[in-house]
Formats: structure tokens, C-alpha cells, sequence
């Protein structure tokens, strides 16, 4: 959202209910909500054991892991693309 409004958004995140307070659309939110959701599924699937504090620190790694090879990608585009400007 382009303004500094507040949205309130309920998400389901792992059979837990949450109300997400941000300025981005709430499709937005729930979009990432999902994202989340889904990974903390993929992960207790992999390890059942996990209880739910640790099953979320596991996600918050792999979540922040990809964030950081995708942005290494896009500085090496970016890198790139300035070196055939120049």
C-alpha cells in the first residue's frame, strides 16, 4: 500500500490464529502468511518431533537463508548489469 495505514489482518499460520497489523494489503499478508504456513508444514513433516517454538526458529533460518541467496543474485544481476553500462 503506497499510504501508511494500518491494516489488521487474521491469518491462520500452523493452526494458530494471528492478527497481523502492517501496511501492506491484507491479500498481501495473508499471502505470506501462507508462505509461512506452508514451510512450517514442509519442515514438522520432515521432523515430527519438533515442537512448535523450535519447528518456527527452523523456519525463520530457511526463510532468511533463501532471502540471502536471493539477494546475493540480485546484486551479482545488478553487478552485472552496471558493468555492461559502463
Amino acid at each position: 500500500m503506497s499510504n501508511n495505514q494500518k491494516n489488521r489482518t487474521p491469518v491462520d499460520i500452523y493452526g494458530q490464529q494471528y492478527v497481523i497489523l502492517g501496511t501492506e494489503s491484507p491479500s498481501h499478508i495473508r499471502y505470506v502468511a501462507s508462505l509461512v504456513d506452508d514451510k512450517m508444514r514442509e519442515i514438522g513433516l520432515r521432523n515430527p518431533s519438533l515442537d512448535v517454538s523450535k519447528l518456527a526458529v527452523l523456519t525463520a533460518v530457511n526463510a532468511v537463508n533463501d532471502y540471502i541467496k536471493i539477494k546475493e543474485q540480485l546484486e551479482r544481476l545488478q553487478s552485472e548489469l552496471k558493468k555492461e553500462k559502463d
